[in-house]
């Protein structure tokens, strides 16, 4: 069996590895990652959204705000207030995959290899967000600026949720 027929395994290899580096997609709560809720009152929940170090603070913020829409309207309500938010980031270190094709030499003997290395690599951080909210029927006061329309939100949000393939 020749070097190069190893190729094709390790190349798979390194496209497994890579897609453990992807962001986290919006989902409910799994292996730590993804959006929970709590109801806390009868028209109050606690929300949060959990994501790995490959998921930027804007996006997990984004998550945030569309579970809250989606939940508004779940339960049969218009729009929602925020009372209370917070994003908290925790520092950590991000997994990369290297890959290196050797060299060959034409005429006599020679070969082909390839190498494979995983290591962490550089800082990154992990963000959570959470946020309470309140949950209201009919036309959201304009004045309120902590007041979202469920609908609005969802509609200009949706583009940017990458959900989980399963």
């Amino acid at each position: 069996m020749s070097r190069l027929s190893f190729a094709v395994p390790a190349v798979l290899l390194v496209a497994v590895l890579a897609g453990c580096a992807t962001a986290t997609p919006y989902q409910p709560l799994a292996k730590g990652y993804g959006y929970a809720e709590q109801k806390l009152e009868t028209d109050r929940y606690r929300i949060s959204f959990s994501a790995n170090s490959s998921t930027d603070h804007q996006t997990v913020q984004n998550y945030l705000l569309y579970r809250a829409a989606e939940l508004t309207l779940e339960r049969g309500h218009d729009y929602f207030v925020v009372v209370s938010s917070s994003t908290h980031g925790e520092a950590g270190r991000s997994p990369t995959v290297g890959v290196g094709l050797g060299g060959f030499r034409i005429g006599g003997s020679g070969g082909v290899g390839i190498g494979i290395g995983t290591s962490t690599g550089g800082d990154k951080t992990a963000y959570r967000a959470q946020a309470e909210i309140l949950l209201r029927s009919g036309t959201k006061p304009p004045e309120d600026a902590r007041a979202f329309e469920a609908r609005e939100i969802k509609a200009n949000l949706e583009d940017e949720i990458r959900r989980a393939s399963f």
